[in-house]
Order: C-alpha cells, then structure tokens, then sequence
C-alpha cells in the first residue's frame, strides 16, 4: 500500500510552539512512497560543511593567493579575511534554513519565501551547479589518479564517471551508508591535513633553495587572488539540503555551517603557514600542487604520492557529498510537481534512488560532453558553473529580506545580528563578481545562460503535465 510523503515535525522545539514550516503538499494522484528519515545529528551537519568545502581549491589555491599578496602574514589575513566574508555570507542562508527546514536547498527556501518561478528558477541553477561542479570536481580527482601513474590507459573523464558511479552505489544502499562515509571520509581528510602540516612544521628546512623573487603586488592578482580564496571556501551552504533529515535543524543548521566555516578556516590557515614555513613565497607562486611540493621538498620524494592520496580522499568526499545534496535538490523539486514525480520517491532506507540515479546520469553526461572538447576539462567545468553560485546566494539574500517583510511573525531560531546589512554586502559581492565573471568570459556565460534558459520549458512541463494530473 503506498502511502504519502512523510510530514515530519518542525516545530520550534516547544510544547505548544508555532510549527516553523511544514513540508509543501504534492500533487494529487502522485503516488508518491517513502520519505526521508530524520536520522543525521551535528557531526552529520559538520562534515557535510567541512566535506563540502574541504577538496581541490586548498591544494591548488595557496599558489594563486600567493601570487596577489607575495607576503607572508598578507597571504594569511587574506584566507583569515575570507574565512570572514563567508561567515557574513552565510548568515541569510542560515537564518532561512532554521526558519524552513525543507530538504533542497535554495530550491524550497526561495519558493517559499519569494514565490514558486524565483524558488525553481534558482533551484535549477543550484541543480545545475550541482551537476557541472560535480563534474570537475571528479575530472580533479581522475586527475590525481593519473599523478600516481594509476589507470594511465583510462582518460580523466573515465576515471571521474568511475568515482561518480561508486559514490553513487555507496548512496544507493541507504542514507545511513552515505552520511556514514561521509562523517568517515570528512574526519580523515581533516586528520590528513593535520598530520601534513605537522609534518611540514617539524620537517628540516635548510635545504630548500631560496627561489626566484616574490612578484610584485599588483591590484589584478589580488583580484584574482581574492576570487581564488572565495572558490577554496564554496560549499559552506551544505547543511541547508539535509534539513529534513538533521535532527533539531532549528539549532544544529546554525551550529554546523558556522562551526564548519570555523573548522574550514583554521585549516587552510595552517596549511598555508606550514606550506609558507617550506616554500619562500617566489617559490610558491609556481606551484600547482603547494603542500606536496613542500612535502617533496623537505621529506622526500615519496612524500609526494602520500600528499596526493590525501588529495584524492578530498575531492572523493567532496564529490560525495555533492551527490547527496543534488539527490536531495531532485528529489524536492519533483515532490513539488516540477519534476516527474517518480523522482520523488524514497526506499526504506531513506534513500531517494531514483533521483540519485538521475543525477548520476547527469553528471555522466556532462563528464563525458567535456572530455570530448580538447582542451582543459577541469577549467572548462569550472568555467561553466561559476555564475550559477552568485545566483543562488543573490537568491538566499534577497530572499531573507523579502521574508522579514512578508513574514514578520515567523519563527527565527537564528537571526542575523546588524539586519539587513549583511545580506546587503552579500548582494553587492555577488553581483560584483558576476559581473566579473561575464565581462571576461562571455562566451563560457552564454553557455551557461543556455543551461539556465531550460528552466522555462521545464517549469512549463510541470505546471501543465506533472501538477496537472
């Protein structure tokens, strides 16, 4: 016997408390079967956010960072100063993730708190995003791969569509299983990190060569150098997709993205000073891989292929969450009729399968459209997807200020100190950016314009087959 989706309570934590937000209503004669189960705690909610940030822009990064601000304690401040900025961007995600705990993301907070074309409209960008970044994310790791001199008859892209689909069957046995590995891989990715830079600290330096010069300072790298620190910080916003699935999300929503950015921050600051402790800085400005040339430098060799294999643990964490989070985006948006509504049915085990499968295929197909281009696949998915994130939070801050008009009397368990002025600065750094991003690349902005213009056919469909009926 099928039954409906699951309403799980998401009341303020009060006896007699005014429920915070219940979950949207489905189309009529859907059928839909299962939901998801409120199994996840905090550690849950921390390695999403530590695992969703945590990969390939902290070993690639320092390099860049380095090159815009060729001093020591500016490189430090300026990850310190981006660790700041993003707990500033956070605070209007967080504040509607606590009052709206729905499983999506963007997708459900915006159609609630702006409307049902601006929520799909800004879901299927994140959807979107989810897909290409997934992508280059798993090119990355099939690029580590090929560092080891492992699978050299296979491409890059292969190797990614080969992670794609074993993170994929770690997910497809249930929701336990994927946020155990998630919890699992997060802890020791961190632990790696750790014991590198310890390593690089207690290492013998003597005998790394001074280098060429430090470059001069120029306003363009920095500006480089800035965008390059927000990228290494992306994926702070994880939390908000497992709402329905985190126990107590009108507390620990809060709790995990601010601890995670806090966590994310002290690591990349002591990375950057054990890799500084090695490297003089005209030497890392030439480095596309700092920590394990600075491993190599004072440890050896074959210090090298440890450093890469904990790079390779980063990115496959990273590629798994990002599954999840786009399980869950898919998974919402049909539940609403934007989508067929098989996708959103769930197993016992509280996984949404078919619309995994859906997002594998997803990500296959954009994996292997890139790798037919010649050229440089990881920077092309980069390209590709970077507008889409300035949409989605443009979307969580206007959205925030519009909800605190139309909906004075919601409960906030977290509210943003200094209303409304970081969601101000958070618009005005979005739009900036974009702005960037379109002015010197407009051709890779066309396409993604075109993958963001399939949302009206798609809501189209929705509205006049998948809610119709």
């Amino acid at each position: 016997m099928r039954r409906p989706p699951h309403r799980p309570h998401t009341g303020a934590g009060h006896s007699g408390a005014r429920a915070i937000t219940s979950i949207p209503s489905t189309p009529s004669g859907t059928g839909l079967r299962g939901h998801l189960l409120r199994i996840f705690g905090l550690g849950f909610g921390l390695a999403v956010v530590v695992g969703g940030v945590v990969g390939s822009g902290i070993m690639r990064n320092p390099s860049v960072v380095a090159a815009g601000f060729p001093n020591a304690s500016w490189i430090l401040l300026a990850w310190l100063g981006g660790a700041v900025f993003v707990a500033i961007d956070a605070m209007p995600t967080v504040e509607l993730g606590a009052a709206i705990p729905l499983a999506g993301g963007a997708y459900s907070i915006i159609g609630r708190a702006i409307g049902p074309r601006s929520g799909f409209l800004v879901g299927w960008a994140d959807w979107c995003q989810l897909t290409v970044s997934t992508g280059f994310i798993t090119v990355a790791f099939g690029e580590y791969v090929h560092r080891l001199g492992l699978l050299p008859a296979m491409s890059a892209g292969q190797i990614a569509i080969l992670l794609v689909v074993a993170c994929g069957a770690v997910n497809w046995i249930g929701a336990r299983v994927g946020g155990g590995a998630q919890e699992l891989g997060s802890a020791l990715k961190a632990l790696g990190l750790v014991v590198l830079v310890g390593a690089l600290f207690f290492a013998r330096t003597g005998a790394v060569p001074a280098g060429p010069s430090p470059p001069v300072f120029s306003w363009v790298a920095a500006a480089v150098a800035l965008r390059a620190i927000y990228g290494a910080y992306g994926g702070w916003q994880a939390a908000i997709y497992f709402s329905e699935e985190v126990n107590s999300p009108e507390r620990n929503v809060a709790r995990a993205t601010f601890a995670g950015i806090a966590t994310i921050a002290a690591l990349y600051l002591l990375v950057n000073a054990a890799v500084l402790h090695v490297l003089p800085i005209g030497t890392l400005t030439h480095s596309t891989l700092a920590a394990a040339d600075a491993a190599r430098a004072v440890l050896g060799e074959s210090s090298g292929v440890i450093v890469t294999g904990l790079a390779i643990l980063c990115v496959a964490t990273l590629a798994n969450i990002q599954i999840m989070e786009l399980s869950r985006t898919t998974y919402a948006m049909a539940r609403q009729g934007n989508l067929p509504p098989r996708l959103a049915t769930v197993s016992a085990s509280g996984t949404p399968r078919a619309a995994l499968a859906t997002g594998l295929v997803a990500i296959s197909v954009i994996i292997l459209a890139a790798d037919s281009v010649k050229g440089q696949l990881y920077e092309i998915l980069l390209d590709l997807y970077a507008p889409f994130v300035m949409i989605i939070l443009l979307g969580f801050s206007l959205a925030v200020i519009r909800l605190r008009r139309t909906e004075p009397d919601l409960p906030r368990p977290w509210k943003m100190p200094l209303f409304p002025l970081p969601a101000l600065v958070s618009v005005a750094l979005n739009l900036i950016l974009l702005a960037l991003f379109l002015i010197s690349d407009w051709k890779t902005g066309i396409w993604s314009a075109a993958l963001l213009a399939c949302a009206v056919p798609l809501y189209w469909l929705g509205k006049t087959r998948w809610q119709a009926h």
